[in-house]
């Protein structure tokens, strides 16, 4: 059963709160959060992201960035990271959670696009293949939610 999901990228402030917001707003059940590898701690979401995601209906305004902790990992029934370095650095750090970390792209063996201090399509770009990540993550863990 599935009732919490950790969205992780490096510095917490584009993609890993974009994504928690877009599974959030697909299954309000979940308890969703986000953490960075390399978090650039106590800093607010890239101002493209929080644009690019108010053009969405979501809303980032609030986010501030914080680094993934052994809590976070512990906490999280499934881990959805950005990459594939991503990924196999938590579970390096953390092998407790092999098993329950898996790339966003996972379906498509893709890595999503780091889009910071790039251009709108490097957005553009992230915040699609972060959708489509969304919508193939979602049924799964919608069958295993609580």
């Amino acid at each position: 059963m599935i009732g919490s999901v950790l969205m992780v990228c490096e510095g917490n402030v584009c993609r890993s709160p974009v994504a928690r917001v877009m599974l959030q707003r697909e299954l309000p059940q979940l308890v969703v959060s986000s953490a960075g590898t390399r978090a650039l701690v106590g800093e607010r979401a890239d101002p493209l992201a929080m644009q690019l995601a108010s053009e969405q209906g979501l809303d980032i305004s609030d986010h501030v960035a914080t680094a993934l902790t052994r809590e976070d990992v512990c906490a999280a029934e499934l881990i959805l990271s950005m990459t594939q370095v991503q990924r196999e650095l938590i579970v390096t750090t953390y092998p407790f959670a092999r098993g329950k970390v898996f790339r966003l792209g996972e379906h498509d063996q893709i890595d999503i696009v780091d889009p910071y201090r790039r251009h709108r399509a490097a957005f553009d770009l992230a915040f699609a293949q972060i959708e489509h990540g969304i919508s193939n993550w979602r049924d799964v863990i919608a069958r295993l939610a609580h």
